[in-house]
């Protein structure tokens, strides 16, 4: 069975104790472990799948929080460097009362950006592996090449790339270098996770239609479209599908779309789909695929934080057969 490789920032998230407050008025913060990547890899891990982190991460206490976090979550650190030469990684979050969020990120740089390509090991990787990586960690530092060699090795062993564009405008010195960096990265993925406040920023396409389907470039076999509580789509070059979202009480949106793409994931990586027959599984397990990230997702948002918001396979099970609609069909081949 392949296992998940995420590369990426790992960073902490210090989360506000109270909603509606402007991020300069908040008065005090909860620390979680964070990181879009990690999320992924903490996601993965909690359904029982292979998972481990590719990062590099300051000698400090933050660092020392986060191995043990991610440990603690069952995804594998031995590849997380450490260095001396930048502090690992924050980023201050202020939620409004619809529980969407506002970042300050500090990194400059920080010591995830510093993870060299020469510094990753190509034995370290197997034949159906996977590999799933976002935007964040793309600037112009030495981690984007680290993620170039990561993408070339994983394909050279025929397994699948995942790609979260994860657009973090404040972290770009230009929004153009984000979307060209992001185009650049697009036609290398298999797999390719796009939400709605993101689609016409990264085509500069205003037809939802049209901008989707322009996304099917090089090596692209799926679009995953998440659209929030509206649900999400999931489209191949042939086919489309689409599936409504759960009502919940949100407190906090962290790390919900990590969560749905991780629990999309699994189920691909339990069922060992591999490059060959990804298409046509998504196109005959849609359904569950889709139920199963959604409430995922939808769960995640009703606790704080990202990985310590994730919820049990138990608990996606039990939501499920409490949603009028879903009780009659399986949610999930595992």
């Amino acid at each position: 069975m392949g296992k998940l490789f995420c590369i990426g920032e790992v960073l902490i998230d210090f989360i506000p104790c109270e909603k509606g407050v402007p991020l300069k008025d908040v008065l005090s913060f909860e620390r979680t472990p964070g990181g879009a990547p990690a999320n992924v890899a903490a996601t993965a891990a909690k359904f029982g799948q292979k998972s481990l982190m590719i990062s590099k991460l300051g000698n400090d206490a933050f660092g020392d929080f986060l191995v043990e976090k991610l440990v603690q979550s069952g995804v594998n650190t031995d590849y997380i460097l450490r260095t001396d030469e930048a502090n690992t990684a924050l980023a201050f979050v202020s939620l409004k009362n619809n529980g969407d969020r506002d970042f300050s990120f500090y990194r400059n740089p920080s010591a995830d950006l510093l993870l060299e390509a020469d510094e990753l090991d190509e034995n370290i990787f197997n034949k159906g592996d996977y590999l799933h990586f976002c935007s964040v960690d793309l600037v112009e530092f030495p981690m984007k090449y680290a993620h170039q060699k990561a993408i070339e090795i994983v394909k050279s062993k025929q397994g699948i790339i995942s790609f979260d564009p994860n657009v973090r405008l404040p972290l770009w010195d230009d929004a153009q270098d984000c979307r060209e960096t992001i185009l650049e990265f697009i036609p290398l993925s298999h797999i390719v996770k796009i939400s709605d406040d993101e689609l016409e920023f990264i085509t500069g396409i205003t037809d939802e239609k049209e901008a989707l389907r322009s996304l099917f470039q090089g090596d692209v076999k799926v679009i995953v479209y998440t659209q929030g509580a509206k649900g999400a789509l999931v489209l191949t070059r042939d086919s489309e599908f689409d599936n409504r979202g759960f009502k919940v009480n949100v407190v906090d949106t962290t790390g919900a779309g990590d969560a749905f793409i991780g629990a999309f994931l699994s189920i691909l990586l339990k069922n060992e789909v591999s490059k060959s027959n990804l298409k046509t599984f998504v196109e005959e397990h849609a359904h569950e695929l889709l139920t199963f990230a959604n409430a995922c997702g939808a769960l995640t948002t009703m606790k704080k934080g990202g990985i310590s918001a994730l919820p049990t396979l138990q608990e996606i099970e039990a939501f499920l057969l409490d949603k009028k609609g879903h009780s009659s069909r399986p949610c999930v081949p595992f």
